[in-house]
């Protein structure tokens, strides 16, 4: 059983007691949070597409915890002309336990 589910305006495979990460939410770790804009459930024997979502079907998780990615080193340079801007940047994550996929 999985679900394609779209979280702010980015698509998700979501599979029960499996982890999605995704862009940093604004909850507390032990939090739990609904998504109700399901595009594709799968069952064990049918497949639902929805138009643009399915009816009915939710996908409920709870936050595990907030993490950040590695730093990425952001350079530009103009040669010759003195120009050097050294920049890094770190992308803010939320880790979601998927606890339920249905109704």
């Amino acid at each position: 059983m999985y679900a394609l589910v779209d979280i702010k305006g980015k698509q998700y495979k979501a599979e029960k007691g499996g982890k999605l990460r995704i862009d940093r939410i604004s909850k507390e770790a032990g939090d739990k949070v609904e998504f109700d804009s399901v595009l594709l459930y799968s069952d064990e024997d049918r497949i639902e597409v929805g138009t643009p979502f399915v009816k009915g079907i939710k996908v409920t998780a709870t936050v595990e915890e907030h993490v950040s990615d590695k730093k990425v080193i952001v350079f530009k340079m103009k040669r010759r002309k003195g120009y050097r801007r050294k920049r890094g940047h770190r992308q803010h994550y939320t880790i979601l336990k998927v606890d339920k996929i249905g109704k």
